[in-house]
C-alpha cells in the first residue's frame, strides 16, 4: 500500500474568506474557531472574512492559517477516516503539523503561534530585514554569495529545486540579489514584515525559548519530519528546541520531501488554504500524486479520489 502524507502550508497562503464555506456548513469547523476565538485578543471571523481586516501582518495570519488548517484537517478525518502515515508542514505549518500528529493540542498551539507571530513581528520591527526568492538559481553559488556578503543573509528556505529563499539585513540582501541578477538569475523580492529564518529573529527566539518551555507535549503517533533537520523526529524531548531554532534557521523542506518519498510516500495531502506545497512538491518529484483540501467541497472531492486510488491499488 502506498504511504501518505498530510502537509500543511505556511504564511503566505492566507486569503480573505479562507474557511468560510467550511464554517458555514460544518458545526465541527464551527466549534474549533469559536475555541480559537475564545483563545485569541481579536476577532478570528472578521479577521478571515473582512478585507479591510490585517490578515497579513504576521501576528494576525499565523494563529488564523493554523486555525482554518486544522478545521478543514478535522473535517477531512471525520469524512475519510485516514490516519496518515507522515506529516509535515512548512515553517508556520509544522505546528498543523504537530496538531495532526497528537504531539500538541489545538488550543496550545493557537496560543504559541499568536506569541510566535507577535514576537516575530517585533523582532522585524527592530531590525531592517528583507527576504528575496531566487527562482531557478545555482544553490551553490547563492550559499556563497551569502558566505562572501559583509552583512547577516543566509539561505532561509531551499523550497525545491527550482526556489529558494534568502533573509537578512535588507541592504545585504539587495547585494546579494543585485549579484544574481547580473547571474541572469530571477529574484523576487517578497513582501515581508522581516528577515525570517534568519539570523535576525535572534531576540524573537530567545523569548520564544521560555514560552514554550511552559507547554506540555503529547508522544506523536504519527511520524513528523521536521523544518530544520528535514528528518524524522522520533524523540519529543527536542521537539520544543527545534520549534525555537525554526525561527532562526533554514526551512529545509525539499530534503523533507524528499526525504518522505523515499520512505515510501506516494500521495501528498496538502490541507490549509492555497496550493503553495502541491506546487512545490510537483517541481521536487512529478511522479507522486498530490492533492489539496483547501475547501469544503474539495474534502469530499479529495476523500472520493482517495478512494478510487485505493480501490485500484488493491486490484
Amino acid at each position: 500500500m502506498s504511504k501518505i502524507a498530510f502537509i500543511f502550508p505556511g504564511q503566505g497562503a492566507q486569503e480573505t474568506g479562507m474557511g468560510m464555506d467550511l464554517i458555514e456548513n460544518s458545526n465541527e469547523a464551527k466549534t474549533i474557531t469559536a475555541n480559537a476565538d475564545e483563545i485569541l485578543d481579536f476577532d478570528l471571523l472578521n479577521l478571515i472574512s473582512n478585507p479591510e481586516a490585517p490578515l497579513n501582518e504576521t501576528a494576525y495570519t499565523q494563529p488564523a492559517l493554523v486555525t482554518v488548517s486544522m478545521a478543514l484537517y478535522y473535517e477531512f478525518i471525520k469524512e475519510t477516516g485516514i490516519k496518515p502515515d507522515y506529516v509535515a508542514g512548512l515553517s508556520l505549518g509544522e505546528y498543523s503539523a504537530h496538531v495532526a500528529a497528537g504531539s500538541l493540542e489545538f488550543d496550545d498551539a493557537v496560543k504559541l503561534v499568536r506569541k510566535r507571530g507577535l514576537l516575530m513581528e517585533e523582532a522585524g520591527q527592530s531590525t531592517k530585514g528583507a527576504m528575496a526568492a531566487i527562482v531557478k538559481g545555482n544553490k551553490e553559488i547563492i550559499t556563497n554569495y551569502c558566505l562572501e556578503d559583509k552583512g547577516i543573509v543566509v539561505v532561509a528556505n531551499y523550497n525545491s529545486p527550482m526556489q529558494v529563499v534568502i533573509s537578512g539585513e535588507e541592504d545585504a540582501v539587495k547585494r546579494v540579489s543585485d549579484r544574481l541578477i547580473d547571474d541572469g538569475t530571477r529574484v523576487i523580492p517578497l513582501t515581508v514584515s522581516g528577515a525570517f529564518h534568519s539570523p535576525l529573529m535572534e531576540s524573537a527566539a530567545h523569548v520564544f525559548k521560555d514560552i514554550i518551555a511552559k507547554v506540555n507535549l503529547n508522544e506523536m503517533d504519527v511520524k513528523l519530519i521536521t523544518n530544520v533537520t528535514g528528518e524524522v523526529v522520533d524523540d519529543i524531548k527536542v521537539v520544543k528546541d527545534l520549534l525555537v531554532k525554526q525561527l532562526e534557521g533554514s526551512v529545509m523542506w525539499e530534503k523533507s520531501v524528499e526525504n518522505m518519498i523515499a520512505s515510501g510516500v506516494e500521495i501528498f495531502v496538502e490541507i490549509g488554504p492555497g496550493k503553495t506545497l502541491a506546487g512545490l512538491i510537483k517541481k521536487i518529484n512529478r511522479k507522486v500524486k498530490v492533492y489539496n483540501v483547501n475547501t469544503y467541497d474539495s474534502i469530499k472531492e479529495v476523500a472520493k479520489k482517495l478512494e478510487v486510488a485505493k480501490k485500484l491499488e488493491v486490484a
